[in-house]
């Protein structure tokens, strides 16, 4: 019998027959490690399977190639305190999605696990909790060695002036660099190389610059779209810079 314990966070859960789930966690110590949950399917423990969890998990099999099954218990239920906030909810849901898609099973990134369980505790009450999930975004990108090259232009060698990333080589471009090919480059929000505060404007262009790249390398390749949970958050982001706009051009 083969068995470990580790610290989990929830990434997705599926119904397995009629009382069951099988589950997929992000763990410190064994990534993204998936497992029969008996009784999963139901009231009792269906709560505790919510994308986002924190749980202690036990894992057990035969042999270490089988699915194996889980025994769980809460250490932290995100979930339940992001349900009167759909913004938030949904940007756990997108990045635990997220990781779902992109990490292949049982491969351990501790760093990412961190990040992960950062990003939960700051979407419960850190105002800057999207420029976490951002910077999240491309932690995944480069944990999976595709991370870009923000810090010095890729034309001039210059660190100042950084306005764009290039969609085909993932570099920073500055904004003079640019000239006449600016319309065809990934714009680069100034909170990704900057100490100033992340704006709205600055978010929604930073999940455009990680979606891009999550597309190319991560989905792309497979022939898979990037997870609804992420074009949800996506979405209900930009429609809250949409009212944000309109809201001014009302007050103009």
């Amino acid at each position: 019998m083969i068995e470990w314990r580790d610290e989990g966070i929830v990434l997705s859960s599926r119904r397995h027959g009629e009382n069951d789930a099988i589950l997929a966690l992000m763990t410190f110590e064994h990534g993204r490690h998936m497992g029969l949950v008996r009784g999963g399917g139901g009231r009792r423990l269906g709560p505790l399977l919510q994308a986002g969890n924190r749980l202690e998990a036990v894992w057990k099999a035969r042999i270490v190639d089988h699915l194996g099954h889980f025994a769980l218990e809460p250490v932290r239920l995100y979930a339940a305190g992001l349900l009167d906030d759909p913004l938030r909810l949904a940007a756990a849901a997108g990045a635990c999605a997220m990781v779902d898609e992109a990490l292949p099973e049982r491969d351990p990134h501790p760093r990412l696990f961190a990040a992960l369980l950062t990003l939960l505790e700051r979407l419960t009450g850190d105002a800057a909790w999207p420029e976490a999930y951002v910077r999240f975004e491309l932690l995944l990108l480069a944990e999976l060695g595709f991370g870009l090259e923000l810090d010095v232009c890729a034309v001039t060698g210059e660190s100042e002036g950084l306005a764009f990333v290039s969609p085909r080589t993932g570099k920073a471009v500055t904004m003079a660099a640019a000239g006449t090919y600016a319309d065809r480059l990934l714009r680069l929000p100034s909170f990704l190389v900057l100490p100033v505060p992340a704006d709205r404007q600055g978010i929604a262009d930073g999940l455009r610059l990680a979606g891009f790249f999550l597309d190319r390398h991560i989905v792309g390749p497979v022939d898979k779209p990037l997870p609804l949970a992420r074009d949800r958050f996506v979405s209900l982001w930009q429609a809250r810079l949409d009212a944000t706009d309109d809201a001014r051009e009302d007050g103009a």
